[in-house]
């Protein structure tokens, strides 16, 4: 028989939330004994411990209903009874009652007589449920008895948000319901729509999903994904579930073991009474204890047995399946499914190369059921209860499925070319594909359309036919329609789907391996000890600050003849070009020089500067040579060393021009005729090159994760920077794309300074820098001036305030 599940929705204006939600269930529905256990928190006939159902905690429509609403009324038939079973909180606020009353009434079905010994608490029951449901007298009642077969669950009163709507949208979509609000960006289709959600929530489906009428085409995610493979893990690792059987076992075969040495010693006291009294009463009793005291004593052995089984199967590895494959139809859907018991836990959750951000294992989708003993899901179904033995799991899916992603040869291929087959012509990760018909035909053919019986409920695949692409099937398909003649019965058996076995590769490294690893390491520390013999790493702005301004103290002569190689600076302005190299004494009051409106709270150093070469000017020339010894002698500050100390700043202002913006960029490395995307995270200079210090975002482990690679040289290039709604790089610009494609975004990663260090700049020069007495706008002090006075006035001209 093929059991469906219907969702759906009646108007009631005068219920809260305006409408009820209905859930029907056509199975074989319940009879009152088993009706009262739905009331039972905690009560599971499917808790046992080779399981594989779900819903093993016993609490689930009691805790789910209530999450909706604050009542529901449940209906069920079976065999030859009606059951009504009404849980309401509005009943016991209004009331206000301390205790839950749950109403059960029972009728017969084909009399449609009450099924009673107490006609009073009958009646009593009966009123509550007309009281305080939608359904007013028992003609209501039996009207949903007569539409359904199995159970049917009906929830009103339904939670409001702030906005006073409800949490559930049904009025957006009429064959769907929706969370209600504004969605996030970047939110899942399965995270907002209950249809999407329906479509994956089983990974075998075998059963017909209807919400508001219209049948959910569910999907099997292996049936689904491009280049689907299977990979065998196996672990020793699951533990946590497997000890809480063992300790229960154990817990078990002690009582039974008490029972048992308690009946026995009944019996062999009995027997002791009894003596020589062979009377057949007495023998009657004394056969009756000593059975019974068999009887507890195989079962204290059984149970002990199944505790030795437990115990050891403790240590034997679990077996789990993954399989993995790339989602083609929509390549920003991926992430890992993990089920329990084939029912959905987890979803979309990235692990491995997914977690770098990279372009690496993009698209790719990997689906996993893990069994009850290894993995126990909370109560809600939407997590784990072990965390640390979750993460184990996630973190094994991420090793194969790097395996996978090596063994797909996508990116030896190359990245970017393999999706613009498939029609992802866009930068961004996230756009959907091309909708050109070559482009859907090319996706068609890759992976077969797999679609479900509605009789039979058997997964059917259907042979590629080119005007079959945009072809839409009806909810009804039935075998009978499938072009396949092997397959067009419903009798005919299921097709297994044939999937690729792979097999995870561990990296073994031989004494060979290990050495020259070694030896590259050794030389790798050599080069960094040279290099921090010859020059300084610079990692960040403040490395550059800690740089002294007076390294270089060479004599005017050896400074002068190394000044011929420095770059010569921007043309003067008009205004600077014909100032007096020499103004008079008395122009120098500061109120002949312009000076913009609004002057600045701090007092101007200038008298300061001025006076200290006023006095340089009076002193008398020196006699002779300064004496050349190493002893430390303060020396005032003279015009060279004013120059070397400017040399100094302008060393500075330049490299953080020149090299400190090259951390953070975005770069390709080719390693081992392989390209890797990284960022550049610490940059070394010499007088010779410059090298950068790449990380990569994801490389085999026989690949160091970062490598010092020199800038400018063939096996390094940028890379463009992702879209604004991508976080996985481009990592295949040379690759070349097909014609007609839109042209891709211009390469922004060029160096930069930024605002920010310009204004610093700007204001550690203003601070601590005045115009030489050489030039007429001597007074004007440089905090005065703009950033591009600054940049076009020329260095020579400018003294260091120390």
């Amino acid at each position: 028989m093929a059991y469906s599940n219907y969702s759906t929705l009646n108007r009631k204006q005068d219920l809260r939330g305006g409408y009820m939600l209905c859930f029907l269930d056509d199975g074989t529905g319940m009879d009152p004994n088993e009706a009262t256990h739905v009331i039972q928190f905690g009560k599971s006939s499917k808790r046992t411990p080779d399981s594989t159902h779900i819903g093993q905690y016993g609490n689930g429509l009691k805790s789910g209903s209530m999450r909706i609403g604050k009542d529901f009324i449940l209906f069920t038939k079976k065999d030859n009874t009606l059951s009504c079973l009404f849980l309401s909180r509005t009943f016991h606020e209004e009331e206000g009652l301390d205790e839950v009353i749950v109403p059960l009434p029972t009728w017969e079905l084909l009399t449609r007589q009450p099924i009673t010994g107490d006609p009073e608490k009958f009646a009593v029951e009966t009123e509550l449920i007309y009281k305080y449901s939608p359904f007013k007298n028992e003609q209501q009642l039996m009207e949903q008895f007569n539409k359904i077969e199995g159970t049917l669950v009906i929830i009103y009163n339904l939670k409001l948000m702030d906005t006073r709507e409800p949490e559930l949208d049904v009025e957006t979509d009429h064959q769907d319901i929706l969370m209600a609000g504004t969605p996030s960006e970047g939110v899942k289709p399965e995270r907002r729509s209950f249809r999407a959600y329906a479509a994956v929530l089983y990974i075998d489906p075998r059963m017909r999903i209807f919400i508001q009428g219209h049948k959910v085409r569910t999907k099997r995610l292996s049936c689904c994904l491009y280049k689907p493979r299977v990979y065998k893990y196996t672990s020793t690792r699951f533990k946590t579930r497997a000890e809480q059987e063992v300790k229960k076992a154990d817990h078990l075969a002690k009582l039974a073991e008490e029972k048992a040495r308690e009946a026995e010693s009944k019996s062999l006291s009995l027997e002791t009474k009894l003596g020589d009294d062979m009377s057949r009463e007495s023998r009657v009793i004394l056969r009756k204890a000593q059975e019974g005291a068999m009887m507890l004593r195989r079962e204290a052995e059984v149970k002990k047995k199944i505790q030795e089984s437990k115990q050891k199967a403790l240590k034997d590895p679990k077996e789990l399946s993954f399989i993995f494959g790339v989602n083609i139809e929509q390549r920003d859907l991926d992430g890992m499914f993990v089920y329990n018991c084939s029912r959905l836990i987890k979803m979309y959750e990235k692990t491995g190369p997914q977690l770098e951000g990279g372009m690496a294992c993009g698209g790719v989708v990997g689906v996993v059921d893990v069994p009850y003993l290894v993995l126990e899901p909370t109560h809600n179904k939407q997590d784990f209860a072990d965390a640390k033995e979750y993460r184990h799991l996630l973190r094994a899916m991420g090793e194969h499925l790097a395996q996978y992603w090596k063994d797909s040869n996508i990116a030896q291929k190359g990245i970017v070319k393999f999706w613009d087959e498939f029609g992802y012509l866009s930068a961004s990760w996230s756009s959907l594909p091309s909708p050109e018909q070559r482009y859907k035909r090319r996706r068609a053919m890759e992976i077969p359309l797999t679609i479900q019986c509605d009789k039979c409920l058997k997964w059917r695949t259907l042979p590629f036919q080119m005007d079959a692409v945009d072809k839409r099937y009806p909810d009804s398909w039935v075998c009978l329609m499938n072009p396949d003649s092997t397959q067009d019965r419903c009798d005919a058996a299921e097709q297994k789907q044939n999937l690729p076995c792979g097999v995870l590769k561990k990296d073994r490294q031989t004494a060979e391996d290990k050495q020259k690893e070694l030896t590259e390491k050794i030389r790798q520390q050599q080069e960094k000890l040279e290099a921090l013999q010859k020059t300084s790493t610079i990692r960040s702005a403040a490395d550059v600050k800690k740089l002294p301004l007076d390294v270089s103290m060479r004599p005017i002569n050896e400074s002068s003849s190394q000044r011929v190689s420095r770059p010569r600076s921007p043309p003067l302005p008009a205004l600077l070009k014909n100032a007096p190299s020499q103004p008079p004494a008395l122009n120098r009051k500061p109120t002949n020089s312009p000076r913009p409106t609004t002057r600045p709270a701090a007092p101007s150093p200038a008298p300061r500067v001025d006076q200290s070469r006023a006095a340089a000017k009076q002193s008398p020339a020196p006699a002779k040579p300064a004496p050349k010894t190493p002893a430390k002698v303060p020396v005032k500050p003279t015009p060279s060393s004013r120059t070397s100390r400017v040399s100094v700043l302008c060393f500075k202002l330049s490299f953080i021009k020149s090299y400190g913006i090259y951390k953070g960029l975005l770069v390709e490395v080719r390693v081992n005729k392989e390209w890797f995307t990284g960022k550049v995270v610490a940059v070394e200079t010499s007088k010779q090159s410059v090298r950068w210090k790449v990380k990569f975002d994801y490389v085999p482990r026989s690949t160091p994760k970062d490598r010092w690679v020199f800038k400018g040289s063939e096996g390094v290039r940028l890379m463009r920077p992702p879209s604004p709604l991508s976080q996985t790089p481009d990592t295949q610009q040379g690759e070349g794309t097909e014609k007609g494609n839109p042209p891709m975004e211009p390469d922004t990663t060029q160096p930069g300074t930024s605002r920010e260090v310009t204004d610093n700049l700007v204001t550690m020069m203003s601070h601590n820098c005045w115009i030489s007495a050489s030039n007429s706008l001597f007074s004007k002090g440089m905090s005065y001036m703009t950033a591009e006075e600054l940049v076009t006035f020329p260095m020579s001209k400018v003294c260091v305030c120390i």
